[in-house]
């Protein structure tokens, strides 16, 4: 890796950073920091801005200027779930510019992922004339996602970042099996290159996510790490550990939703029995409750109320996830334990009664520093997650910003429509 790429990964890896601060991190005399960042600028990669007062690098004396990735250069990071298929347009800075989601009736299949995704970017990135510049939109309603006004905003869109709850090969995307999608042996990157013109990555939607909370999240700056996620798909599982994202020979690493809890238990959809994806079960769980399976909120309500019947589902599963987070600590040794979704909610209504249960079961000495705690990202975990492996090759080689294609942001919001020529899975999307 090169110098500019070494600075660029910092300020985006980073956030917003004085020049001064970009020449601690990195090593590097003044005038080598002055003359990169400045290139990188050049390129439209960075910005530089003085100190406000009273921020970081507004002391006295000479203020070092503050340099911050750029909003406008944008990977696109898709997620596929078994409702939905989604796509994100992500600033290098971080920010999440435009979301655009295509609800599905049943899993859709490789192919018809592939053309969804396609037709919300050409949405994007080829608006018809006098069409707003995306895909039909529903009514915003998502915080995290400003809805812009004026002018069009003009994008460089850099790549593809796609996150699947499967078992990915990560050297040509191939999704080896994604069970709740009924996928095996599909290609996916390469199709979706050859229909975009993009170039496209793809993995683990759970491995993504345990990155992505490394960066940002509850485990920033945490060298190392176990993420579980409990969704629509199952449980998924992501390891760091010293500071890297641990793949395995293929990318199959981290399946720690098919770890071993229960030898009474359930079959598994992968033909294993007792698997912790079984034992503790968002289904179960919601069905329980009586709450809606993507409603966390209304789950951590009805979880409040500590209904024996509940409860006693709640103990069952309880047990199962301290099992399986007992094996992971004693493969990997983490500092922290993330995790997401419906095990979040769980986390949070049990509160220290599952470190006291992992503590319980493990050696002397392998708990002392261990912190179990809830996702920070929430649902922009895998949106994140994503991003970050679209932008790999040009964290790598910044020069590759010359290869990125334009795209355009909405400039209203509209009540959905049907726009001919584009499948109908594709009728619905949120813009930012």
């Amino acid at each position: 890796m090169g110098s500019a790429a070494r600075v660029l990964r910092l300020v985006h890896e980073a956030g917003p950073i004085t020049r001064a601060e970009v020449t601690r991190r990195t090593g590097l005399n003044r005038s080598t920091t002055l003359t990169l960042v400045g290139e990188l600028v050049d390129l439209g990669l960075l910005h530089e801005e003085l100190p406000t007062a009273g921020s970081p690098g507004a002391g006295v004396g000479r203020p070092s200027p503050v340099v911050r990735a750029a909003a406008d250069v944008v990977a696109a990071a898709v997620t596929v779930e078994i409702d939905a298929v989604s796509v994100a347009l992500v600033g290098l800075d971080g920010t999440v510019r435009a979301r655009l989601v295509a609800p599905q009736d049943r899993p859709p299949t490789a192919s018809e992922a592939v053309e969804t995704v396609a037709a919300l970017l050409d949405g994007v990135r080829h608006p018809a004339d006098g069409d707003d510049p995306a895909v039909p939109t529903a009514t915003g309603d998502d915080p995290a996602v400003p809805t812009p006004t004026g002018a069009p905003t003009a994008l460089r869109l850099v790549g593809i970042g796609v996150a699947v709850p499967g078992t990915v090969r990560v050297e040509d995307g191939t999704v080896q099996y994604a069970p709740h999608l009924g996928w095996h042996d599909e290609p996916l990157a390469g199709p979706l290159t050859a229909r975009t013109g993009l170039p496209v990555r793809a993995a683990n939607d759970a491995n993504l996510g345990a990155w992505a909370e490394r960066l940002g999240g509850s485990g920033r700056g945490v060298d190392d790490l176990v993420y579980l996620n409990g969704g629509a798909s199952g449980i998924g599982g992501g390891v760091i550990t010293g500071g890297r994202p641990l793949s395995g020979a293929d990318g199959y690493a981290g399946e720690l939703g098919h770890t071993f809890v229960a030898a009474n238990g359930v079959r598994c959809h992968c033909g294993a029995v007792g698997c912790l994806e079984t034992e503790a079960s968002r289904d179960t769980l919601t069905a329980a409750t009586g709450t809606p399976p993507d409603d966390l909120e209304a789950l951590a309500a009805a979880l409040a109320e500590c209904r024996p019947e509940v409860e006693r589902v709640v103990d069952r599963q309880v047990a199962a996830l301290a099992t399986a987070l007992r094996n992971a600590i004693h493969t990997v040794n983490p500092e922290v334990v993330v995790l997401g979704g419906f095990l979040g909610v769980l986390l949070d209504h049990v509160g220290d009664r599952i470190v006291d249960d992992v503590r319980a079961q493990s050696m002397t000495g392998m708990t002392d520093r261990l912190r179990i705690v809830p996702a920070a990202l929430g649902r922009d975990v895998l949106v994140h997650g994503a991003a970050e492996i679209a932008f790999r090759d040009l964290l790598r080689d910044p020069a590759r910003i010359a290869a990125a294609v334009p795209a355009t942001l909405p400039t209203t919001t509209s009540g959905p429509t049907t726009t001919s020529g584009r499948p109908a899975a594709a009728e619905e999307a949120r813009p930012a």
